[in-house]
């Protein structure tokens, strides 16, 4: 853990105080995005004062991907290889990571690691990045960057957190919210992509964690198989916390006898720890960005939550 903040702390004083301006790299490697995103969020991000590179097959198209396997590969191979990049943006997930990320070398990004941003689909990179202590941020990619006003709380704290300092976020209750405080290290992400890495060698260690799930445009039923797999397999045992986001375009299904947040909570049965509902994080314009692998507070009151990354 002390090694994990260190790495993170560098960093960030590298993006604060180093050698202005922050510098930038757009990757695209999982889905087809539209370039035209792409050159609207490079053009802020420079408004903004950072120095933007942008891959120069970001914006290429083979099916639903954006690129061959072998055009993403050697894309992200050299953002993540290239000691002048402070942060490595993914323009959007999507599909496609899972089928490359093996065929990474992440030496020398351990050797001089950098911030890499993104959600959804790229959980499989955090992931990986966790099996080397390096924190990384679950965040908003170019599409939010692009298409959302300069005073987007959720862009505008990312634009803070990659030039000098990390939040505390105050929520409000949610009725189903288990209260608490703990602390531990924050991992998690999409939890489709988290169930489709389990019993992989990118699977999480959640033990003394706290986890957080967010997920977009998925029934009931799937998701309650994909708590139950994290039920049966002792994941939720080992938790300190649960931090539960966005679940777009999932609705309840009234087969199921409960609403989505209640197969949740029912799904923690037999535990203790503290459990927030409602985390404005995932497939919305409310994306707060979270560093995935940093040791957090997590306090659950009765009148809110407060995720604290001090």
């Amino acid at each position: 853990m002390i090694r994990k903040q260190a790495i993170q702390d560098d960093r960030m004083r590298t993006a604060a105080g180093g050698e202005p301006p922050v510098a930038v790299r757009i990757v695209s490697p999982s889905g087809v995005i539209d370039p035209a995103f792409i050159d609207a969020a490079a053009d802020r991000l420079r408004n903004e004062g950072f120095a933007v590179s942008v891959d120069g097959n970001a914006g290429a198209v083979a099916g639903r991907y954006a690129g061959s396997r072998e055009l993403r590969i050697a894309a992200l191979q050299a953002a993540m290889d290239d000691e002048e990049l402070d942060v490595i943006l993914c323009s959007r997930g999507g599909y496609g990571l899972v089928q490359i990320v093996d065929s990474l070398d992440f030496t020398r990004f351990v050797e001089k690691p950098k911030w890499l941003v993104g959600f959804s689909d790229i959980t499989v990179l955090h992931n990986a990045l966790s099996k080397y202590g390096i924190p990384s941020i679950h965040g908003p990619m170019v599409r939010h960057l692009a298409g959302h006003p300069a005073d987007s709380y959720s862009s505008a704290q990312l634009l803070r957190m990659l030039r000098s300092g990390l939040p505390t976020y105050r929520i409000a209750a949610h009725p189903l919210n288990r209260q608490g405080s703990s602390r531990g290290r924050l991992v998690g992400g999409n939890l489709s992509v988290l169930a489709g890495l389990r019993g992989t060698p990118y699977d999480l260690d959640y033990a003394g964690a706290i986890l957080f799930i967010e997920d977009i445009a998925e029934q009931a039923y799937h998701i309650d198989r994909m708590l139950q797999n994290l039920r049966l397999g002792g994941v939720f045992a080992q938790l300190a916390g649960l931090i539960v986001g966005h679940f777009t375009d999932c609705a309840d299904d009234a087969s199921m006898g409960r609403s989505l947040p209640e197969l949740i909570r029912d799904a923690l049965e037999g535990t203790c720890f503290p459990v927030c509902f409602g985390f404005p994080a995932g497939h919305e314009d409310q994306n707060y960005p979270l560093v995935l692998g940093r040791e957090i507070g997590l306090t659950v009151t009765g009148h809110e939550t407060v995720v604290d990354f001090s």
